[in-house]
């Protein structure tokens, strides 16, 4: 386990997309699962389950499934959101850059040592709201494989076989997938997020004002743009 805050965590836990070839002992897994399971949840109903997958076979066969989700997903994504286009060939673009990674992640899924998948209970009809109580889960999660040395990251790539998991998996209709997060020892490194300016994102009394109060801390490396120019 790292040294570290929970503010630190909060502040520099980000989305790993590559990894190691090494596995998660499964006391680290039972820590982090745990303390996923410490989330706020509706009228602490604690409706999230989350199916793990390792090395086994039948976890290999979830795996390389959601791996054909994944890569149908980051296709369509490049294509629709012009990847290849404007900064996007531009070697060292921020654009170009999460392009190579997510091709990466992608190309190398089915390899990550670890595959969460989350999952709701759904005691009344679907709802707007009802990732209030399952997605405060996820987010525990990650922090707490932050916390122990590992990274992970949170996908909607499960939409895109569902039909196909429900059938293999036996998943009731009544539960709903959330999300996939994948797991492993980082093949690089936490560290400070770029987001941008505070003054952004958080208004007072009156739409698009920002707050007063509001401002980043001394140091802080911000995100003007999601891509930069297109």
């Amino acid at each position: 386990m790292t040294d570290l805050s929970l503010l630190d965590g909060l502040a520099t836990t980000r989305a790993i997309r590559r990894y190691t070839t090494e596995s998660i002992p499964e006391e680290d897994l039972n820590k982090m699962l745990f303390l996923a399971t410490r989330a706020p949840s509706g009228s602490n109903r604690q409706p999230f389950r989350f199916m793990v997958f390792t090395n086994s076979e039948r976890s290999q066969h979830v795996k390389q499934l959601i791996a054909q989700g994944a890569q149908s997903l980051w296709n369509a994504k490049r294509s629709d959101d012009r990847y290849d286009q404007g900064s996007g060939i531009e070697d060292d673009s921020p654009k170009a850059r999460m392009a190579r990674t997510m091709q990466h992640y992608v190309d190398h899924f089915a390899d990550v040592p670890v595959l969460v998948l989350a999952c709701l209970i759904r005691y009344r009809e679907p709802s707007p709201t009802e990732g209030a109580s399952v997605y405060p889960a996820c987010q525990n999660l990650l922090l707490a494989a932050r916390a122990l040395g590992y990274g992970g990251v949170l996908t909607g790539f499960q939409g895109f076989v569902e039909d196909e998991l429900r059938t293999y998996l036996e998943i009731p209709e009544e539960v709903a997938l959330a999300a996939t997060i994948t797991l492993g020892v980082p093949a690089g490194s936490h560290g400070p997020v770029r987001r941008r300016p505070l003054s952004n994102l958080v208004f007072a009394d009156t739409w698009g004002e920002a707050a007063p109060w509001a401002h980043d801390p001394p140091g802080t490396t911000v995100l003007q743009s999601r891509f930069g120019p297109a």
